[in-house]
């Protein structure tokens, strides 16, 4: 089993990798791999809403960024942590432009993996940008982990974070739920449930 980790921020080894981090040793203590992918200081391009990749195999058109290695590394991840910094009580803006990409190209590669969206901020402004991520999972039929509290951190540097003892536990509790999930669902398949058939879309014009 495989955990998909994207941290949202410029920083390579920030606040925001920090609480990745801490996520990552329970996941690895429990035999689950993980990767932390950087998104790095390069721009990602916006959603220009082209339908390409309806036509482009499940990938993105725009082809000079990283959004379409995530997409094609989620095919075989079995679960997924989405991590940023808060500016301005939201989320990067990368992350969220990464994420349109993604989950409009790449939902297939996504959908029935259980997710979780943690939120690193000097103070304020983290359950709004968690609820703002979360909606990508619940849009596209995947499981929300949680944990004992809303999964954030508080500090303005690294070394901040860590005196944060009760986020660092959040975020351990949350690889925890992570690891359990997981494995139940590994259970579920081993004894022959599946997930649900898929009804097809229903679109409601709201405008009579």
């Amino acid at each position: 089993m495989k955990v998909l980790m994207i941290n949202g921020s410029c920083n390579k080894n920030g606040c925001t990798y920090t609480s990745l981090s801490e996520i990552e040793k329970v996941l690895n203590a429990e035999n689950i791999e993980t990767e932390i992918i950087q998104t790095g200081n390069a721009p990602i391009r916006d959603c220009i809403g082209c339908g390409g990749c309806g036509k482009n195999d499940g990938h993105c058109v725009f082809k000079d960024d990283i959004v379409n290695e995530i997409i094609e590394k989620a095919k075989t991840s079995d679960g997924f942590i989405f991590g940023t910094p808060v500016y301005y009580a939201h989320p990067s803006g990368r992350i969220l432009s990464l994420l349109d990409r993604a989950f409009y190209a790449g939902k297939a590669n996504f959908e029935y993996k259980p997710a979780a969206a943690i939120a690193s901020a000097r103070r304020a402004g983290t359950t709004a940008s968690i609820d703002v991520l979360n909606k990508y999972f619940t849009i596209n039929n995947m499981p929300v982990v949680s944990s004992n509290y809303w999964n954030m951190v508080h500090g303005n540097t690294p070394e901040q974070v860590r005196q944060d003892l009760e986020g660092l536990q959040v975020m351990r509790i949350l690889g925890g739920n992570m690891a359990w999930m997981l494995k139940c669902i590994e259970a579920g398949k081993a004894a022959g449930i599946t997930p649900p058939v898929k009804e097809d879309k229903i679109w409601t014009n709201f405008i009579h």
